[in-house]
């Protein structure tokens, strides 16, 4: 079906990252686990370590899974907004290419949700 445009559209983003006080937006969706329904927001520091980011925001956000306990994340996949990722754990958020608003995905091998269940 055409759409038909009615004019010039202009807006401006209220999520910007200068509204953030120096934090950008990163997304996080745990594969195979929607007992957590949708991607975590953290607003973050861009110079936060990977390694840091992993033990000090993801661990406690999914800590109430029961497959938690068992994330080994030395033998996890990622990808960063789509495309397949390798992080660096001693570089920063910034550097390792994660900037506002970038979905990151995980994927923990062997961990499937409660019993199986993809939750």
């Amino acid at each position: 079906m055409p759409v038909t445009a009615i004019g010039a559209y202009s807006a401006t983003p209220l999520d910007s990252q200068d509204k953030f006080n120096g934090a950008q937006l990163v997304y996080l969706c745990w594969e195979k686990h929607l007992l957590f329904c949708a991607p975590f927001t953290f607003p973050l520091p861009p110079s936060m370590l990977f390694g840091d980011f992993l033990e000090h925001v993801v661990r406690p956000a999914i800590a109430r899974h029961p497959d938690a306990a068992a994330v080994d994340f030395t033998k996890a996949s990622w990808r960063l907004n789509d495309q397949p990722f390798n992080p660096d754990n001693l570089a920063s958020l910034v550097h390792n290419g994660i900037d506002h608003k970038s979905l990151l995905h995980l994927d923990t091998p062997g961990l499937t949700g409660i019993a199986g269940t993809g939750n």
